[in-house]
């Protein structure tokens, strides 16, 4: 038997027993196996959760940055002419995107329609119109509104400039960033307590064979060798648990979106298959860590011999 021929046979029995010890050891500590995965599961799904929050708030903030537009008022007593010389000049203005000029006759035109008025609003108003001429600009970034507004106050002809929506969008982001912290400290604290059970469950195991390992450790047994099948059986255990917050994150998640949609069809929702599969891969990964460092951690003391 050749040289090479042997060393894969040798790779082929030790995998094949790293194999059958997981499944002992899974099989032996089925109560403790159970808890570590639930409670993985729960740190998960809380971290999934956390993280479409985030992602739909952020979401919601951009469509309403989106519509932010300055309004800019002329003076009453400014010829139309002098105010359509204004529109290239704060188009010029850094961070302008668009700008679009609203002649006083045509405002008051869409106010008449929106207010629903007639010949008795006319009469009202007279042959005087008493809306100047005016100037809708759009911006390229809305955190930038503060300044380019107040660049178009000190303009000549310039009346007054209106915004809104940028104090909503404020508060939209302190409500972001508190979720972030907030939801950062809860799944560390659950994350921490899938290690502990991960870790847990793995030192029991690990204790009750403490004497097979001394043995194999004297007569060589490689660090590694002793090492593969609790932490093959970790990640299970953590895979197994992400799994579960997968599966539980998904159906719920659809089933909140669909509801929502359903009485709230303007509100800007993440429905992307794509970012959605991103989280989901994310929250594998995490869970297998998770249960890879759990039994590290454990294992690492009985292999000092």
């Amino acid at each position: 038997m050749s040289t090479g021929v042997y060393m894969q046979m040798l790779l082929l029995r030790q995998a094949f027993y790293i194999f059958q010890e997981v499944g002992r050891s899974l099989k032996r500590n089925s109560l403790l196996n159970f808890a570590a995965v639930g409670t993985t599961a729960i740190s998960l799904f809380v971290l999934g959760v956390g993280m479409l929050l985030v992602i739909n708030t952020n979401e919601i903030a951009k469509t309403i940055e989106s519509d932010i537009e300055i309004m800019v008022y002329m003076k009453q007593n400014l010829a139309e002419e002098d105010a359509l010389a204004l529109e290239p000049v704060i188009g010029r203005i850094s961070g302008v995107k668009e700008t679009t000029f609203i002649p006083r006759d045509e405002a008051l035109k869409s106010l008449v329609k929106q207010l629903g008025g007639g010949d008795e609003l006319d009469e009202n108003v007279g042959e005087q119109n008493p809306l100047p001429d005016a100037i809708k600009v759009k911006i390229s970034d809305p955190h930038e509104v503060n300044t380019i507004a107040a660049e178009i106050e000190d303009l000549p002809g310039v009346e007054s400039v209106r915004y809104g929506g940028q104090d909503f969008v404020k508060k939209l982001f302190s409500l972001t960033n508190w979720v972030r912290i907030v939801g950062l400290l809860l799944i560390t604290l659950l994350g921490l307590c899938g290690i502990f059970l991960i870790a847990t469950t793995t030192r029991l195991t690990i204790f009750a064979r403490r004497r097979e390992i001394n043995i194999m450790k004297y007569v060589g047994a490689t660090d590694w060798f002793v090492r593969w099948p609790f932490l093959l059986e970790g990640i299970i255990l953590g895979f197994f648990g992400a799994l579960l917050a997968v599966v539980v994150l998904y159906f719920s998640y659809g089933a909140l979106i669909a509801k929502i949609q359903e009485t709230i069809t303007f509100l800007p929702l993440v429905s992307s298959t794509e970012v959605l599969l991103r989280i989901f891969e994310g929250l594998l990964v995490v869970g297998i860590v998770m249960g890879a460092v759990g039994s590290t951690i454990s294992v690492r003391r009985y292999l000092r011999v």
